[in-house]
């Protein structure tokens, strides 16, 4: 494992990669903190290929809407740089199995319970922009499992 506890390995989800390209957002200054320890070393983060695809499509949005010339070569740039600061993981059988069954019992979008199958295959913990109006009522399982979330976690601490 590298010497990393769990609680320095991190999946990201689409909801924090977001927040860098987002110049005014509260939680970009904890996404930056991310990206630098991991730079240095000192985390180690983890994206998967479905979170990839998901985050190239809504920075192409945001690129569109903000009025920039291409949107899809800057959301492709924004992809490409993220991949270079972190570890990309495939979906294989297990992973997706395992989204499936983590869909069926908490009812949250299939793109959070890839990142949450995906943490527990790559034994790290799964990094949420911040509690989902769907993950409500499943916060107490969602806790068991390790979810965190960017609005209450001290990234500096991870």
């Amino acid at each position: 494992m590298g010497g990393y506890s769990r609680a320095k390995r991190i999946v990201l989800d689409t909801s924090v990669l977001i927040e860098y390209i987002l110049s005014k957002s509260s939680y970009r200054p904890k996404v930056i903190s991310l990206l630098n320890r991991a730079m240095s070393g000192d985390l180690k983060l983890f994206i998967n290929t479905i979170t990839l695809s998901e985050t190239l499509y809504v920075a192409s949005r945001i690129y569109q809407a903000a009025g920039l010339e291409d949107p899809n070569m800057e959301a492709l740039h924004f992809v490409e740089w993220i991949k270079g600061k972190s570890s990309i993981v495939n979906i294989d059988e297990g992973i997706a199995m395992r989204a499936g069954e983590l869909k069926k019992q908490l009812r949250i979008a299939m793109p959070n319970c890839y990142v949450i199958s995906t943490a527990e295959a790559v034994d790290a913990a799964p990094l949420f922009k911040r509690q989902e109006s769907e993950m409500i009522p499943v916060l107490d399982i969602l806790e068991k499992l390790g979810i965190l979330f960017l609005e209450k976690v001290d990234v500096n601490e991870l």
